[in-house]
This record gives C-alpha cells, sequence and structure tokens, in this order.
C-alpha cells in the first residue's frame, strides 16, 4: 500500500512510518519542518491534496500546542482528501477524549487538571469536523498516560471505552495498532480506545 503520514517527524509519527515501511508498505512522511521529510502542512487543503493523491491511506499524527490546529487539520485532510480521491483516514488521538467505563468523557469528570483541557478540546472539536466530513476515519486514542518507549509486544486490543487498568502503553505498540487499521479497516467513522491486551 501507499501510506501517507502527516507528523512523521513526532514520537508516534516516526514509529508509525519505521512500522508501516518494515511491512513492507510505500510511506510518504510528511512534516511542517524541513528535515529528513517531505515537507507540507496539514492545515492547507491544497497541500494535502497534492501530498495525498495517488496513496491509498492517509495517517494523521501531526500534533501542535496552537489554538485551532486539530479542527483546522481536520478540515483541511476532509478537503484535500476528497480532491484527491482517497478516502481512509487513521488518526492518533488522546485518551483524555475516551469516556470512562461509565459512559462519561475523561474531560468531564470530576478533577480534571485545567491545564490539559485546552488540548483536549482542540482533539474534540476535530472529532466534530470528522463527522461532518465523508471521509472513512478512525480515531485511535491511547490511554491518557505518557506512552512509553518499550519495543513492541505485539499485543493490543481496540474498545470503545476506557477500561480499568489501563495505565502503561507504548509508542511501538500504538504504531502497530495504525498501521493494522491501515492494512484491515476494522473501525469506520468512530474514537475508539487502543490498550494493552
Amino acid at each position: 500500500m501507499r501510506i501517507v503520514v502527516f507528523g512523521a517527524g513526532g514520537r508516534a509519527g516516526r514509529r508509525i512510518v519505521t512500522e508501516a515501511g518494515a511491512r513492507g508498505h510505500e510511506v510518504t512522511g510528511v512534516s511542517h519542518r524541513p528535515g529528513d521529510w517531505t515537507v507540507g502542512d496539514v492545515t492547507d487543503p491544497e497541500s494535502v491534496a497534492s501530498l495525498v493523491t495517488g496513496h491509498d491511506a492517509v495517517v494523521m499524527a501531526a500534533s501542535r500546542y496552537e489554538p485551532g490546529f486539530f479542527p483546522r487539520s481536520a478540515l483541511a485532510l476532509a478537503a484535500g482528501m476528497a480532491e484527491a480521491g482517497v478516502t481512509r483516514l487513521v488518526a492518533v488521538g488522546i485518551g483524555t477524549t475516551l469516556e470512562t467505563p461509565e459512559g462519561v468523557p475523561l474531560y468531564e469528570t470530576p478533577g480534571f487538571p485545567e491545564d490539559a483541557r485546552a488540548f483536549t478540546l482542540g482533539h474534540v472539536e476535530e472529532l466534530g469536523v470528522l463527522r461532518e466530513s465523508a471521509l472513512d476515519w478512525v480515531v485511535l486514542a491511547p490511554p491518557p498516560v505518557f506512552l512509553n518507549d518499550d519495543p513492541a509486544t505485539g499485543r493490543h486490543r481496540i474498545g470503545a471505552r476506557l477500561a480499568p487498568g489501563d495505565e502503561a502503553f507504548g509508542y511501538a505498540d500504538l504504531a502497530a495498532a495504525v498501521v493494522d487499521e491501515v492494512e484491515r479497516p476494522t473501525c469506520h467513522r468512530e474514537l475508539v480506545a487502543v490498550t494493552a491486551a
């Protein structure tokens, strides 16, 4: 498959590029900074369209601490991918948008830290844009912890909500889950948790 990875220079993106390449896929890694990757702007529909044309799927792993980044990116991806005729989008989310076992979004639970709220709400806005799009999208959200750099375990599971004990998880297993969803889509137009098996 031919896969575009936006955010290829980030902690998740680098591992996704490596995982996809190890499985024999042709990967175009994209970053907004000049360096080892193709330079592109995931918030610009024309840039997105030019980069994803001729590819089979798109991975969104880019992340910036700037207001409006996530909904702007989602709008650009929806427009650019539509122009290019590419429909499958696998995005990396964050665990604070997931629901607890009781069905309450984590960011709405008592005691949720205010310093994490703005970043989380950016991801929530991104989901709103994706729901209005025609893309075949999925957002995979790891547990709301600092991900580790351990080697891949080869075991992860997908679920709708956080589960008790979802505490340790690594970038390598996240990358494997992302590439699995690119290769064999099982989740469509939804936010799902990806956790240790």
